[in-house]
């Protein structure tokens, strides 16, 4: 690992941000957005399937230009809140990733199915506690950015880093910690302060790996932490005993959740060849 002193959070914001997106799904983006009436449930799913790409969104409609009485927090109210035209200027405008290899030691493919994942968790750990469904779909496409980030502006480190702890370990936030100072989520949150979301998701974000440390308990936090663990925990291969004896049991308290019910939802092969479905 390099002997370099890490770059702080503050330097490392300052790094050149490149946040790429799928290349299929911003051709089929910008394919939708061609026509005379765009579908909305279409671009809802699309926007649904990429992390960069929903980031884009949500920090275009919470711009000030759109003076707003509440900040956006989720893809089909920022959809509403974009005209045609300037939703297919965003989409036009994204980076490109090109998959394997584009970042040393992140696989893409494997990031955007991550995420997406992570994503439909929340979604249904929310609903089932009366939490904003929408927001933390959000919440959960968003929440690992600060990943790319970090590979982006220290490359030789967070490579080296995984080759002790993978990029979607479970443990991978807490070697992060002790070789930075932050975790990846942390960046997260703060990409998602400088792109004026609103300070729910930014909290969520940046108590993800500590929900309990809250001044007050946020339920969406919890269900992040969730989420993460679980579709972690399923990339790790985990055994029956290493999820038992992993599980937060804090958090699940908290959401009066058991072990079960977080399991319960559909299992994803992450063993298997291919690229992330764009249908949800």
């Amino acid at each position: 690992m390099s002997r370099a002193k890490p770059l702080n959070l503050s330097a490392l914001l300052q790094a050149p941000l490149a946040l790429p997106s799928q290349p299929r799904t911003v051709a089929l983006l910008l394919s939708e957005l061609r026509t005379p009436q765009p579908g909305m449930r279409r671009l809802d799913q699309l926007f649904g399937t990429d992390p960069a790409l929903a980031a884009r969104l949500l920090a275009a409609a919470n711009r000030a230009e759109h003076q707003l009485e509440q900040r956006v927090s989720g893809i089909p109210e920022a959809l509403v809140v974009l005209g045609q035209a300037e939703l297919r200027d965003l989409v036009a405008q994204a980076p490109l990733g090109l998959g394997t290899g584009w970042l040393q030691g992140l696989e893409l493919p494997d990031f955007w199915r991550y995420s997406v994942e992570v994503a439909k968790l929340a979604r249904a750990l929310a609903a089932s506690v009366q939490a904003p469904a929408a927001t933390a779909y959000a919440l959960g496409l968003l929440h690992g950015l600060g990943e790319i980030l970090l590979h982006g502006a220290d490359a030789q480190r967070a490579a080296a880093m995984g080759e002790t702890v993978a990029v979607l370990h479970p443990n991978r936030a807490r070697l992060e910690m002790q070789v930075y100072g932050y975790s990846y989520s942390q960046v997260s949150a703060a990409l998602a302060g400088s792109w004026n979301l609103p300070p729910l998701m930014v909290q969520a974000l940046l108590h993800l790996h500590a929900p309990m440390q809250q001044s007050q308990f946020e339920p969406l936090t919890g269900v992040l932490h969730l989420a993460c663990w679980r579709v972690r925990a399923r990339a790790a291969n985990w055994d029956d005993r290493k999820l038992a004896v992993s599980f937060p049991a804090e958090v699940g308290l908290a959401l009066r959740m058991d072990i079960d019910m977080v399991l319960r939802q559909a299992s994803i092969d992450w063993h298997a060849a291919g690229g992330l479905d764009v249908q949800l």
